[in-house]
């Protein structure tokens, strides 16, 4: 993998493309709003990013990123992406989404809602349950003691594997919690293995956590 694509380049998108530009990565960004209001930022990180449209991002990334609010998921170009591994990073939150009948009785999650939309691609949830600060600041090296870990599920095996080497690549172990109607619900808004591993929002440096803490988080849920 050397390009990763971006539909979606705020907090955790830049973060992430930030991230994955000091592992030797090459960047695409977009957003909604056009190239030009990525200039900025592709700038900021060199010649590896540049900033595309979202069906540039989405056709030049080898993985893509899509970080968008939960309430766009559906505005994301499907054919571009087909036979991918999409990385979503998305929550859901009533008070900026509205409400969503399907995800308020707990018959669906949000990646699933994502998943049917990508038909033809292969879903990963992942970043979701991290501050974008935190993100930022606890990328460590692969034999360093305080490394942290971060959660991935989907439903397809060897996608989760090219995120999780992925995650490798930008300083961070895997944890694999099953596909997404089961093991993403577990690191879904409200539990355990939501944001609190971390430390709490105020301490933007955030502390380490395990795969061996994180999958306790997990069954806890």
């Amino acid at each position: 993998m050397t390009t990763i694509g971006f539909i979606g380049s705020g907090n955790i998108g830049g973060t992430v493309a930030r991230l994955a530009v000091a592992a030797g990565y090459d960047v695409v960004l977009s957003n909604s709003r056009g190239p030009q209001t990525l200039a900025d930022l592709a700038a900021e990180l060199g010649p590896r990013a540049r900033a595309g449209t979202v069906e540039e991002a989405a056709r030049a990334g080898d993985l893509v990123l899509v970080s968008v609010p939960l309430h766009a998921y559906d505005s994301i170009p499907a054919a571009p992406l087909a036979g991918k591994v999409v990385m979503d990073t998305n929550n859901y939150y009533p008070e900026r989404d509205g409400q969503i009948a399907v995800l308020d009785d707990g018959s669906t999650t949000s990646s699933e809602l994502l998943q049917r939309h990508l038909a033809a691609s292969r879903v990963v949830k992942v970043f979701n349950n991290i501050y974008y600060k935190h993100l930022g600041s606890l990328a460590r090296p692969v034999d360093a003691i305080d490394r942290s870990a971060l959660v991935v599920s989907g439903d397809d095996a060897e996608a989760k594997l090219a995120v999780i080497a992925f995650l490798e690549a930008i300083g961070y172990d895997g944890v694999d919690s099953g596909p997404l109607a089961e093991g993403g619900r577990r690191h879904q808004p409200g539990t355990p293995a939501y944001g609190t591993p971390y430390g709490p929002f105020e301490d933007e440096k955030g502390r380490p956590a395990t795969k061996a803490e994180l999958r306790q988080a997990l069954e806890a849920a």
